[in-house]
């Protein structure tokens, strides 16, 4: 039996467009995926829509399903849920988190999806791949009991690990943004917000993901001395500057990259550290991270749109009724 369906590509740079797809004969270790939801990876995707992606990183960009290569035309994504329409008896019915691009259907290894837990709806669980970006920057972190902890930058990232910071013992969180309509996410995840000129000084730790040169540098600035920063920005091809006179050397600070393609536990595996975000998200809290949705017709221009600046979104959701 032949299955169609219809796939989101960034023809070029700052233009996209959906596109049929013939899905391919489904093997015996391999599920068929009817998706229900996907959501923007905002920082990511937006650079990808506008061409951004430095040809060094073209490699270690790639989505597990991507198609096609940067700067495109391209197929690119990696928060989908669906539901299984054919394949295992232990997986047919069930609702699956999958790295999969935005597209109506498709079919991957059986292996590649993961079964929602009890307790998470369909559109919160678009939020595993954040969430799982920020336990692993937090098992980079390392935060101790009673650390003074800044999250610089209140996009998907920042705020996913602002909420987690929030559970942990004794631990101040401060998250700050440019933007002071974060307030009411903070509010939501329970932590309290800054402007950057009202941050809070001498914290232990800094997380920053603002991806801007102004962040890290505010990042540096906020910390005691030994103090670190995770840097978790992602910059594209853009080059940053930073001042490391002074301060930086006298205080003994550090910066350490964390980045999601590496599983920062030794004794973890992906497939480990995917079941946490997702068991982590049986929160509600984590609603307050999807700030829009639109059917997966008005995609190209919600991206567009998106890479234009729209500065108020986190994730935006895509869905496919009647698909």
């Amino acid at each position: 039996m032949t299955y169609h369906a219809r796939a989101f590509w960034v023809n070029s740079p700052g233009a996209g467009e959906i596109r049929p797809v013939e899905l391919p004969d489904r093997g015996p270790e391999e599920v068929l995926v009817k998706t229900l939801f996907s959501g923007i990876s905002r920082g990511t995707e937006t650079l990808v829509f506008r061409g951004e992606v430095p040809q060094s990183q073209w490699g270690v960009m790639r989505a597990p399903f991507q198609e096609g290569d940067f700067p495109g035309p391209v197929k690119y994504g990696y928060l989908n849920v669906g539901v299984v329409q054919d394949g295992p008896p232990d997986l047919l019915g069930c609702e699956v988190f999958c790295l999969y691009p935005h597209q109506t259907a498709y079919v991957v290894p059986a292996g590649a999806v993961s079964v929602l837990p009890e307790g998470v709806p369909a559109g919160r669980a678009v939020l595993a791949g954040t969430v799982e970006t920020a336990v692993n920057a937090l098992w980079d972190a390392a935060p101790l009991i009673g650390d003074r902890v800044t999250v610089v930058g209140g996009g998907m990232v920042g705020c996913s690990v602002a909420a987690l910071l929030a559970r942990f013992p004794g631990v101040s969180v401060e998250l700050v943004d440019v933007n002071p309509a974060r307030v009411g996410v903070a509010r939501a995840l329970g932590v309290p917000f800054a402007l950057p000129e009202a941050a809070l000084h001498g914290r232990d730790l800094v997380v920053h993901a603002s991806a801007t040169a102004a962040g890290l540098q505010l990042s540096l600035e906020l910390l005691a001395p030994e103090g670190r920063v995770v840097e978790l920005s992602w910059y594209g091809d853009r080059e940053v500057g930073l001042r490391l006179g002074g301060a930086f050397h006298s205080r003994r600070l550090s910066i350490r990259g964390s980045q999601v393609g590496t599983v920062a536990r030794p004794d973890r595996t992906f497939a480990q550290r995917l079941a946490l975000a997702l068991d982590l998200l049986r929160d509600p809290v984590f609603d307050a991270l999807i700030t829009g949705q639109s059917p997966f017709d008005q995609l190209p221009d919600v991206l567009a749109a998106m890479a234009a600046g729209d500065r108020d979104s986190l994730c935006h959701l895509i869905t496919y009724d009647g698909e």
